[in-house]
């Protein structure tokens, strides 16, 4: 039984503050919202970039961290989101914010490939579903926390140096950029005793082979779902809150602080249920929570109860990637480098579904609301399915 060291798990579990900066696509989207003419549904291409890389990347950084390890491919990670958080320097123009999210995302899914497998290594068996939501819980914080930097800080410091131009937002990313490179540095000199991979070593060939494995599809495809929704609720939420119920648009956009407040405090929760409760079980009952609220916030037309349900539905969501992910590893822990790329993979469902969702809200406003609903229930099947002995 490893025993919990402070020393070597923490610098781990801060980097999962770093993976939450890539939340700030929904910031990305209502900035630029409000300083050009591009439609709304062309904005959501600043949450596409920043996600299709899990789906070209991620398999490949699953190998090549078998290879090199996951500490040195952690490292590189981090340094590639620090210099896509400074790209903005270049310009508040939806290009330069398209690569700096690029590089963001490029980073991101190197980050996320790594930094699960490496904390599952860090902590004793079987606590690793509770570890994995404090992680997610840690990322909340950083998630809930960036509208606000964006929004108030960004523009604080900006005024500190006497900038006036456009887009003083950016300084928000700059001040991300410096956090990134200080958790670069405290990893880097932790030492970290890693799993030894399988024995066969991993290609793509392999990574793709464990598809033919039915229950890791689905609960590869569970992924793809619940971070569709996560993203989805990130980049329209403020559209939704402002064309359904009138809020104004600078109160709507910060729909995504209580959802991801609400997330911050369900895998707080989550977190300490999970050192003692079954993952499957919290996965049903977490999976049914959200559907009840996105259901119910189908039918309100009340403000106050609206931003109520946001909350509910995050709480609800929060532990799902978390759970998915530990309980598919903890069935198949040989394969872990291998599954770690496909999961990561899926990550792309936060590039695909917020154009369905947005492009569902043009037709009629709950549009989005019922794709979301969809995945949900999706999700709650995977807690009734079991691999085969």
């Amino acid at each position: 039984m490893k025993n919990i060291q402070l020393k070597t798990v923490l610098p781990v579990l801060f980097t999962f503050l770093v993976v939450s900066f890539v939340d700030l696509v929904g910031t990305g989207v209502d900035e630029l919202k409000q300083s050009s003419d591009t439609p709304d549904y062309l904005l959501q291409l600043i949450p596409f970039v920043a996600f299709i890389w899990f789906f070209l990347l991620s398999v490949p950084a699953g190998i090549w961290q078998a290879r090199l390890g996951k500490k040195k491919v952690l490292n590189a990670a981090l340094l590639i989101t620090a210099i896509g958080l400074f790209v903005p320097v270049l310009g508040n123009t939806l290009p330069v914010i398209l690569v700096s999210f690029s590089l963001m995302g490029i980073g991101n899914t190197i980050m996320q490939v790594s930094a699960n497998p490496l904390l599952m290594d860090v902590v004793p068996d079987d606590k690793a579903s509770g570890f994995l939501s404090f992680s997610q819980f840690i990322k909340s914080l950083g998630s809930m926390a960036g509208p606000y930097i964006a929004a108030v800080v960004g523009p604080f410091i900006a005024q500190l140096i006497g900038f006036e131009g456009d887009g003083t937002w950016r300084f928000g990313l700059y001040l991300f950029g410096v956090v990134s490179i200080l958790i670069f540095a405290w990893l880097n000199m932790t030492p970290i005793h890693e799993n030894k991979p399988e024995e066969n070593t991993a290609s793509v060939s392999s990574c793709l082979q464990l598809l033919s494995n039915r229950y890791i599809a689905l609960m590869v495809i569970g992924i793809f779902a619940v971070v569709g929704i996560d993203v989805a609720i990130n980049s329209n939420i403020g559209s939704f809150l402002h064309l359904k119920l009138g809020i104004a648009d600078e109160s709507a956009k910060y729909g995504k602080s209580v959802y991801f407040f609400a997330k911050m405090l369900g895998t707080f929760a989550g977190g300490l249920l999970l050192m003692r409760g079954k993952a499957t079980v919290f996965l049903k009952y977490s999976t049914l929570m959200a559907l009840v609220f996105i259901l119910a916030l189908t039918f309100t037309s009340n403000t106050v109860v609206a931003w109520i349900l946001v909350g509910l539905v995050s709480i609800g969501v929060a532990n799902i990637f978390p759970l998915i992910y530990s309980i598919t590893v903890g069935k198949f822990p040989h394969r872990a480098n291998e599954i770690s790329g496909l999961m990561m993979m899926a990550i792309s469902g936060g590039a695909v579904f917020p154009f369905a969702v947005a492009f569902a809200m043009q037709y009629h406003l709950n549009g989005g609301l019922w794709i979301i609903f969809g995945l949900l229930l999706y999700i709650l099947l995977l807690s009734y399915v079991k691999p085969k002995e």
